[in-house]
C-alpha cells in the first residue's frame, strides 16, 4: 500500500502517463565540433549557484518509505550542490531538517489554516486515486491496519519496512506538531487534502507582503496565471500539475512550459513532471534559453 501511495496518480492515472509520454517526446539537438573536454552543469537561479539545474521536489510522507527520509534527501541534495524542497506534509519539521542538513533548503507551503500561513496553488481538495482505493490505503496508517486482514498481511510481507516502522513509530506531520504550530486538526486536513479553497490572488499579495524571502508559486500550467503570479509579487513560478496526482486531465508541464516562458521572460521558471532519467532535456534547455527564462 505504501508503494501504491508513492506511485499512484489521480483517477485512472492518465495524467501521470501523459506527463511521462510528453517528456519522452522531447529529444536532443546536439551541436557538433564543440570542445566538451571540460563539462560543467552548473547554473544560476536567483543569484545562487547550483551544481546542476535540478531541485529535489517536495514529496510528502517520506518517513513512510524510509526512516528520516526527509533528512536523507536534504543531505543528498547538499552533497551534490542542489536545492532540496521540504513538503508541508513532511515527517520531519523545518527545524529538524535545518539543524541536520546544510545546503540550499526550500519549503513548500500549503494553505490549510490561514493562521499558519501555508500556501501552495496545486491542491484545493482531496483527489480520487483508484489504486489507493484498491490497496485499502487510509490516510492514517493506524486506520489502514484496522481496515482488515489484507492490509496487515501486506505489511508483514515486507519485514524490513515493518521493522523500521515499528522501531521508529508512526510517521507524523512534524510541521504541525511543534511547540509553535501544534494542530492535529491541521495534520488531518493535510492528509485528506482539505486545503483552503478560498485562497485567491489578493491572499497571494498579502502573503508576498508578509514573506521577505524568495517566493515561487507552484502548480502553474497557463501563461495567464504565470503573468498574474509575477504581478502579485512572486519571484517565479513552478510549472507543475502535481505529478498527475491531483487532477488527471491537465496539460503535461513540459507542454505548458514554452507558453509560460514566453509570458514571463527573464523570470525564474522551474518545471517538474515526467522526468525519469538524464536524457531528452536539451530541448527543454533550448526552450528556456531562447525565451530568456531563468
Amino acid at each position: 500500500m505504501v508503494f501504491d501511495y508513492l506511485e499512484s496518480g489521480a483517477d485512472d492515472e492518465s495524467g501521470l502517463r501523459r506527463n511521462r509520454s510528453a517528456f519522452s517526446g522531447w529529444t536532443f539537438r546536439p551541436q557538433r565540433l564543440i570542445d566538451v573536454s571540460r563539462r560543467d552543469q552548473a547554473t544560476q537561479l536567483f543569484g545562487n549557484r547550483m551544481a546542476s539545474p535540478l531541485v529535489i521536489a517536495p514529496t510528502g510522507l517520506n518517513g513512510a518509505f524510509w526512516s528520516n527520509g526527509d533528512l536523507a534527501l536534504a543531505r543528498a541534495a547538499s552533497r551534490h550542490g542542489i536545492p532540496f524542497a521540504l513538503s508541508t506534509a513532511s515527517n520531519m519539521s523545518i527545524e529538524e531538517v535545518a539543524q541536520g542538513a546544510d545546503g540550499d533548503r526550500w519549503f513548500q507551503l500549503y494553505v490549510v489554516r490561514r493562521d499558519l500561513a501555508l500556501f501552495d496553488a496545486d491542491p484545493y481538495s482531496r483527489c480520487h486515486r483508484e489504486r489507493l482505493s484498491r490497496a485499502l490505503f487510509a490516510q492514517r496508517f493506524r486506520d489502514a491496519v484496522q481496515a482488515g486482514v489484507r492490509t496487515v498481511i501486506d505489511g508483514v510481507t515486507y519485514p524490513r519496512w515493518l521493522w523500521s516502522y515499528l522501531a521508529n513509530g508512526m510517521p507524523q506531520l512534524k510541521n504541525f506538531a511543534t511547540d509553535t504550530a501544534s494542530s492535529t486538526a491541521a495534520q488531518a486536513a493535510v492528509l485528506r487534502r482539505e486545503m483552503d479553497a478560498s485562497f485567491n490572488w489578493n491572499d497571494l499579495r498579502a502573503l508576498r507582503d508578509e514573506w521577505p524571502g524568495r517566493l515561487l508559486v507552484k502548480g502553474i500550467v497557463t501563461a495567464d496565471d504565470a503573468r498574474r503570479c509575477l504581478e502579485a509579487g512572486a519571484d517565479g513560478v513552478i510549472v507543475s500539475n502535481h505529478g498527475g496526482r491531483q487532477l488527471a486531465d491537465l496539460s503535461a508541464p513540459i507542454d505548458a512550459l514554452p507558453a509560460v516562458c514566453d509570458a514571463v521572460p527573464g523570470a525564474g521558471v522551474l518545471v517538474d513532471g515526467g522526468i525519469r532519467r538524464a536524457r531528452g532535456d536539451a530541448r527543454t534547455r533550448d526552450a528556456l534559453r531562447s525565451r530568456r527564462c531563468g
